[in-house]
């Protein structure tokens, strides 16, 4: 099932710091959009549950050097 989520970020700097996360996000199988704001501080992803959790997407974003939390 197709879900879109919207995560709270912490720690990012620039706008480049969102297109990280996008990228690192994008890579992910069963992602199949990311869209992250660094003027919000937010991250909106859209993913398939069947193939990726919620939980993994969090860490790949902490592994990327941010905090992120579900809002």
């Amino acid at each position: 099932m197709i879900v879109k989520k919207k995560l709270k970020i912490k720690g990012m700097d620039c706008s480049s710091c969102a297109m990280n996360i996008d990228f690192d996000l994008e890579d992910l199988k069963g992602v199949k959009s990311v869209k992250t704001s660094y003027a919000k501080q937010e991250c909106e992803v859209e993913f398939d549950e069947d193939e990726i959790t919620e939980e993994l997407i969090l860490q790949v974003v902490k592994k990327s050097g941010y905090i992120a939390s579900t809002s």
